[in-house]
């Protein structure tokens, strides 16, 4: 892809909330002329073209309408919509980051697109001291947690990479591979401490119950002792400023579960877990 010099004649549809998230950030999203339907969940893009993402997306001719100089997108991305994206004289990058390390990189790299380098040099620093700050109130003398993120239920697959390094720099340890496909079995083995529910897509809306459900997890600590957790999606799920929220979130999970009693015995309770 060769991106287009940053001017102010830029008109980006991005498909990747991650991307609308970063742009709003560093004041750059008058250069927005089309979003997801997702990204008002992290930026305030309300009056923006609402259009599909890299996974649905009803027409091509919606994107071609807002004659984009740019349209941004994801991975994981479904090869028959990016395909039919592609057969247009379009200028397409694909986001694909692992690690807080790529997300910096995809930060500073929008920057650089939309001219605001030294506002994602900005924005890298205060994520950082964020999560430094973070990591300093996570120190105990304990042991890490045990900890299970799920980013999908069905099937299950396990948060992404950047999730882990959050789940550590808040005194855990993901017990599982990050970004990848588990069997529940594969859980029950690992004994996780806390488990975590963050399933892409659904907001607040993971059903803590389907985890108290599952027979081979009946032993598990979390189970055992009610710390299912249900997180905000899109604080763990976009790889962007939201992250920080994500990651006070994580903390304020943990740190509950260090210093609070738990029962041994008693079974879970009607009450939905947050």
């Amino acid at each position: 892809m060769n991106a287009p010099k940053a001017n102010s004649s830029l008109r980006i549809v991005s498909l990747a909330p991650s991307a609308t998230s970063i742009l709003c950030t560093l004041g750059s999203k008058k250069t927005l002329v089309g979003v997801t339907k997702w990204c008002p969940n992290v930026a305030p893009v309300d009056g923006l073209p609402k259009l599909g993402d890299c996974w649905h997306m009803e027409s091509v001719e919606e994107i071609l309408r807002l004659k984009p100089t740019l349209v941004i997108g994801s991975v994981p991305y479904k090869q028959e919509t990016v395909a039919k994206l592609l057969e247009h004289p379009l200028n397409f990058l694909a986001m694909n980051p692992r690690s807080l390390a790529d997300v910096y990189a995809d930060i500073r790299m929008l920057g650089g697109i939309v001219g605001r380098a030294k506002a994602a040099e900005s924005l890298v620093s205060k994520m950082q001291r964020d999560f430094a700050a973070i990591r300093r109130r996570s120190k105990n003398g304990a042991g890490p947690l045990r900890v299970y993120c799920e980013a999908w239920p069905n099937p299950r697959i396990s948060s992404p990479p950047w999730v882990a390094e959050l789940v550590r720099l808040c005194g855990g340890e993901m017990v599982v591979p990050a970004g990848e496909r588990v069997d529940e079995r594969q859980v029950a083995a690992a004994k996780p401490h806390v488990i975590v529910l963050a399933w892409a897509a659904t907001g607040e809306r993971a059903n803590p119950r389907k985890a108290y459900e599952v027979q081979v997890w009946r032993e598990v600590p979390a189970i055992r002792n009610h710390r299912v957790h249900v997180m905000k999606d899109e604080w763990l799920n976009t790889p962007g400023p939201p992250l920080v929220l994500g990651a006070k979130a994580l903390q304020k999970m943990l740190h509950s579960h260090q210093n609070k009693a738990r029962p041994k015995n008693a079974t879970a309770p009607a009450a939905a877990h947050r």
